[in-house]
């Protein structure tokens, strides 16, 4: 086997939010920025959930797959 191809560990790297938190990950890379984390997420905080249905696309896929289901008539 080849040594020293490994890239070195550091098993309290600091991984910063872009909300603010931080905290010690393990990882190849001293320090490691993140968008969002678990102070921040939605789910973890409990937050409602966001609806992205502004178009109507729900309304709309609806439509199509109900006339997709009735025959199409022949001329």
């Amino acid at each position: 086997m080849k040594t020293d191809i490994h890239p070195t560990y550091y098993p309290h790297a600091t991984a910063t939010c872009a909300c603010g938190a931080t905290f010690d990950v393990g990882s190849v890379k001293e320090t490691i920025a993140v968008e969002i984390c678990s102070k921040c997420h939605p789910f973890y905080t409990g937050d409602d959930k966001k609806v992205l249905d502004t178009a109507g696309r729900v309304d709309k896929f609806k439509r199509r797959m109900e006339a997709a289901k009735k025959p199409a008539s022949k001329k």
